[in-house]
Formats: structure tokens, sequence, C-alpha cells
């Protein structure tokens, strides 16, 4: 009976206006006559369009009238805007100019997946993030699609080939964000904390990654905030969680421009129709801000101030694992801010400077108690601060090499009170680089790199080399190979009470090969990575731990074979194995699958202005410990296989003079059991499987744009 009311909601949220449409026709050539396929062409400032044929041609309906603005667009050419007018039945005539074409150069790629609106041989772009099914644009859940990432449901973080969420780090303009996910309960994870709307660029490196950044052991996640928005604009969006609006203004001389966001998130309504596995003694609320300014200084120049903050608190009660008959609470209440100031220039003769500062601070208060067993609740109180100060110089060698020397300082606290046991730490982190991409020929490029790290608080230094290359085999089709050391230091609860561990290591060799062309993407690689100096509690803590990682993984995207339609599949082997924390030898780890694998379908009805989609994700029984097992048959047991599928539903449309997306979204839509592992009692009498909180989550809601064409944009923001 519960999907009866799902089925009116989406009645209701897609009704079929009829407009009175005109016809427009044309057609597209380069400089030299020849017909140009595959030309994106747009209507601004609605959603109409299409995409020339073979032939060049193409043809589009809309409902609007007058003098408007078209635009065309495609990889390797310089995109144009011309005015036409919509009451003429003359065909248009096109003409797009190459530029230099990055499909024809070799660019570095093991190990990275690109997703910009600036890169060319992109793989997911940001629009990507926001329209696929089950990841409630969220950038990590998006992320989780591609091969590489595990599906881990009960840990924040980003897990890549055989490392730990803590292993990934997120950077944003060149600097580390510590604190990237919200803070979540046991058992349960947290969505990150940043809107993918406020960056232009994505780059998911799941190893291999650049000298420039540094304390990722596995992977690492670069994110480059947007610049001067395209014109001012306004949002308001109402959905079943709560209420959310923005602004984007532009000055008249688009040399500047500020925005903010402002979210509130408060689940109560939504728990009351949906049940959870836990009861809800403080209804999850949450309320994000962000702000920020755009100053143009100079033609190159550009400085960037960017504010966000947030607040959250929720609570639950469920029954207690080692007292039966007993319930257990949890509350928390966490603040965070961040904030993050750049400045770029160009300081002549192909000198390049960029300077960054950032600062963030996360204070989380929680408490636990067994109902009529404790006599006070267990307090918690933590805090975590971050200053950070980076510089950066660069100089092009050449038309494409470039050289690349910057340095980077840290000062992090860290402290937390355990109801009446304190420990905290103080660090000082230094790190310098120097690299260079040299093109020895526009089809063989080389990139060399080191890395220099000193921390005061482990009172050692260390040198990280890092080498790729990669060779153009065709127009389309290149290999690469790729090498380097990776350091971290320890995770913050373990620094906290022993301040003489020393770094963790781990060692990546990388091979790929890739094909893209304008409608498909094919990529192949295959890694090993070598850890050592893992983080080891027993007998006390020490850094013994070992492990390794090798696996292979397919990628392939197709927007050709069916019309209107965007799909990939991606798939990932995995052979790994650690000796770490409290593990007795080398085994499989908790968070890790043997296979995964991802279908994501998306699919535009442009008669009804619909976008449908779907995502099916496939993994393999992750190890869990079993404590009534010898230790001979420690981690042998494994949960289910994870089969979960996820549907989101699009309608765009006017309302009044604001472009607005209508939007269902539904994730495990089958109610498939989800086990992500289980949890015993002391006595090892009982167990309680580890899943989520409600077998399934669905999102209904209205998002409005005025001034600005940004009903795409809004898809799924939720």
């Amino acid at each position: 009976m519960m999907y009866k009311p799902f089925i009116t909601l989406i009645c209701l949220l897609f009704p079929v206006l009829l407009h009175a449409q005109t016809v427009i026709s044309g057609k597209v050539t380069d400089a030299r006559k020849r017909p140009l396929a595959g030309v994106n062409i747009a209507l601004v400032g609605s959603y109409d369009g299409a995409t020339t044929a073979k032939d060049g041609t193409f043809t589009f309906t809309t409902s609007e009238k007058g003098e408007r603005l078209i635009t065309a667009s495609l990889t390797g050419y310089g995109s144009i805007e011309v005015k036409a007018d919509l009451s003429s039945s003359a065909p248009l005539l096109l003409i797009l100019k190459e530029t230099v074409n990055e499909l024809k150069m070799v660019t570095i790629s093991a190990g990275s997946f690109e997703a910009s609106d600036e890169k060319k041989n992109t793989v997911l772009k940001p629009l990507d993030i926001v329209t696929t099914a089950g990841a409630n644009a969220d950038i990590v859940s998006a992320l989780k699609t591609l091969p590489g990432a595990q599906q881990v449901g009960e840990k924040e973080g980003l897990f890549v080939r055989g490392g730990t969420g803590y292993e990934t780090q997120t950077f944003i303009d060149g600097m580390i964000v510590r604190n990237p996910f919200s803070s979540g309960m046991p058992d349960f994870a947290a969505r990150g904390r940043f809107s993918p709307f406020l960056f232009k660029g994505t780059t998911f490196s799941s190893g291999g990654y650049s000298a420039q950044y540094g304390q990722g052991l596995s992977s690492a996640l670069v994110l480059e905030s947007i610049d001067l928005p395209e014109r001012s604009s306004y949002t308001l969006g109402i959905g079943s969680v709560g209420p959310a609006v923005g602004v984007d203004k532009l000055s008249k001389d688009k040399k500047k421009g500020y925005g903010f966001e402002l979210d509130y998130v408060n689940l109560w309504p939504y728990f009351k129709l949906m049940k959870q596995k836990q009861d809800p003694v403080v209804s999850p609320e949450f309320v994000n801000s962000s702000a920020n300014y755009r100053l143009k200084t100079s033609r190159n120049g550009m400085l960037k101030i960017f504010v966000m903050g947030s607040w959250g608190r929720f609570g639950f009660r469920g029954e207690s694992l080692e007292y039966p008959g007993k319930d257990e609470e949890f509350r928390l209440t966490n603040q965070y801010l961040y904030t993050n100031v750049s400045w770029k220039e160009s300081l002549g003769k192909g000198w390049k400077i960029q300077l960054g500062t950032s600062y963030s601070t996360n204070r989380d208060r929680i408490s636990m108690d067994t109902i009529g067993v404790q006599l006070s609740p267990t307090r918690i109180r933590t805090r975590q601060d971050l200053s950070q100060f980076r510089a950066v110089l660069s100089k092009n060698l050449g038309k494409f090499s470039v050289l690349r020397l910057g340095s980077e300082y840290q000062y992090g606290t860290e402290g937390s009170k355990f109801n009446e046991l304190q420990a905290d730490y103080v660090d000082g982190y230094t790190a310098s680089f120097a690299e260079a991409d040299i093109y020895f020929t526009p089809r063989f490029v080389g990139r060399l790199g080191t890395r220099y790290e000193y921390s005061s608080l482990l009172r050692s230094p260390n040198i990280a080399p890092r080498a790729s290359i990669a060779y153009k085999v065709d127009a389309k089709s290149q290999v690469a190979l790729a090498y380097g050391e990776f350091y971290q230091k320890p995770e913050q609860q373990y620094l906290r009470f022993d301040h003489n561990l020393g770094y963790m290591r781990a060692t990546h060799y990388i091979a790929s090969y890739q094909h893209i062309s304008q409608f498909r993407v094919f990529r192949t690689e295959f890694f090993y990575k070598q850890y050592h100096d893992l983080i080891k509690t027993v007998p006390t803590f020490n850094n013994r731990g070992t492990g390794y990682a090798k696996g292979a993984e397919l990628f392939w995207r197709d927007k050709k074979l069916i019309k209107n339609a965007d799909y990939w599949i991606s798939y990932s082997w995995l052979d790994t194995k650690r000796d770490h924390l409290n593990y007795p030898y080398e085994v499989q780890p908790d968070f890790a699958a043997e296979h995964t694998a991802t279908l994501v379908y998306k699919h535009y009805i442009p008669a009804w202005q619909l976008n449908l989609g779907g995502t099916y994700t496939f993994a393999t029984g992750r190890p869990y410990y079993n404590p009534s097992r010898p230790e001979i048959e420690f981690m042998k047991d494994r949960t289910r296989n994870l089969n979960t599928l996820s549907i989101n539903v699009n309608y765009l449309t006017t309302v009044g003079k604001a472009f607005t997306v209508f939007v269902f979204t539904m994730s495990n839509v089958l109610g498939t059991e989800q086990q992500y592992g289980f949890r015993y009692s002391t006595d090892k009498l009982r167990s309680r499987v580890v899943e989520p909180m409600a077998p399934r989550f669905f999102y209904v809601g209205m998002f409005m744009s005025f001034g600005m064409d940004r009903r795409q944009e809004m898809i799924d923001r939720q």
C-alpha cells in the first residue's frame, strides 16, 4: 500500500503541457565546409536543442518565440553563440573553428578519471554526478559507479583498491580538506558535506596521483571550485526533506560575482512516513550554508573566497546487543566551518602563480547510553582544527610541457575528551614538491615528480618519488604506466594516544589503456599496491602492519547505441589482503569485495521533457569477523552478495518565468536485503546484522531557477 502515494506523486509531477511548437533547423560545418556530426545545439534560456547528424544537419522544436541565442559546441572546436529569429523558417548555417584538439594530444591518464567542464577527454562531467540514480547528488556516491571504488555503506569515505576510506583524501583548489563528510553514527555512513554545484571540475585519482598532493595512501579526490557564473540567477527548492534557496550574482562588467546557498533539512516528516530500523529520539536536523565571492583580477587572474558552515543533530535508540531487553541510545550534535581563499595570476614569460589558504574546524558532542544499565551516559567531545597555506609556481616549457614547483604548510590540532579522559596533539606539517610534464613528442609524454614531507608530531621526513608516462597509439587510443610512493600519517584516534607512531606507506604500480571517441569511452587498467608500516593495535600500537592489493578494472560508456540514451558499465576485480589493527595475519579486510560491477543508464524523452535514470550495482560478499570461529578461520565468513537497483525520474518545464524541475528518486527499489557485516555480543551468544536504517530511501522535490536555465543542473539535487 505504501507505493500508492508514490504513483500518485509521479502522476501529479509530470503533466504533459501542450504548447505551439516552432521548428528550428540548420547545418553545422567546419571552416572547410565539411559537415560536423555530434555538435550540441542548444537554445539559451530553454532546454530545447539537438545533436547534429552525420551530414551536419539538425532539427528541433521549441515553444519559445522571438529573437533568441543559439549555441553550438563540439569537442576540439571553439563554441559559438549566435542570435536567431525563431519566427523565420530559414535554416541556420553555423561554422565551428578547430582549436588545439586534446584528443590528438597524449594526456596523463593512469589511475585518473577526469570529470570537468573544461577537459575534453573527460569520462564523467559534473552533470553526470547529479543525474546518477542512487547518488542523491553526493559526489562520492556518484564516483562509486566508477571502477576501483568499493560499495561500503556503513562507513564514511571513498574506499578505493583495497584502501580504507581514510586513505582517500579530498582537496579543494589544491588544499586538503579535513572532515569532508558529515559526522555519522556507528555502522551508518554519512554523506559528503559539499554540493557538487560548487565545483567545475572533479578528478578521481584511484592511484598514482600527482606529486602536488600528499597524505593519501590510496587515492585523491581533487575538486576545483567554480569561477564566475554565466549570469545572475536565483534558485528555490522544496523537497520531502526540506527547503533550499540560492543566489548567484554577476556584475555588469562580468568581472565580479558573489553567491550564497542555504539548505534546511528535517527528516521528522519523512521518518513518520518511512519507519527506520532504530527509533529516532532526535530526528535528524541540519542547516547547511555557503557563500562565495569571485573577482577577476586580470585576463588570466582570479581571486576566490569560499565559506561553508553546517550544524546538525540527531539521536537514535535501538535494542542493546550486550544487554537483552535493554535499549541503547546514541545522540550527536555537530558544528563545522570551512573557509578557502585562493588566487591565481599570470606573471609573464610563461610563469604563473597560485596561492591559497584555508581553515576548518569540526566539533562533535556525542552521548551514548544503555538505558537502565549505565548510571550516566558516556560523553565524548572532539574538536579538530586545521590551518594551511599553499603556494605553487608553474612555468610553460614550450607549447605543451610545464614545470610546477610548490610548497605548503599545515598546522593541525586534535583534541578529544572521553568522560574525564582527555587526549590531544598538535602537528606542524611541511611539504614541498617539484613536478614536470614533458612532451617528448605530441604522442609521448612523461610526468616526473617528487614530494618532500615532514611532520613535527612524527618527527620524521619522507621523500616520495612519482613517475608516469603515456603514449598515443592512434588519434583515439593511448597506453600509460605509473609508479609512485605515497605516505600518510596514522588516523587521529591512534595518534591521540600514541605520539611515537610513524608514517604508513604504499607503493603503486599501474598500467592502463584507454580509447576515447566522440560518443564512446573504453578504459582498462591493471594495478598492484604494496602496503608497508600499517597500524597495528595489538599487542600495543605499532607500525608493523603489511598488505597488498592487485586487480583489474574495466569501464565502458556509450552515448550512440541507443537514441537519446547514455549508459556506462564498470567492473572491478580486487585481490587484497592486510595484516593491520587487531588482525592475526594477512586476510581480505572487511571493507573489500572481490568483484564489483555497476550499470548506469539515462534516457531522455524530448517530447515529454522527461529524464529517466537507473543504476544497478552488484558486489560479492565481504568478509566479517565471527568470534565463534578459531583464529585460523579469521574473516572466513561472508555477507550476502549486494544487489541494488535505484531509479530517478525528472520532469523539466516552466512555471511562470522560472525554469523548473520536478524530481522523484528512490534507492534500492526492489527492497533487496543489504548486509554490510555482523556485530557480536561479548559473550558471543547474540549477533546483529549491519544494514541500512531502512530498505529504501525516496525523495520528491521541485527546484525553480529564475534568470538562468539551470533545470538540468537541478536534477536529482537531493
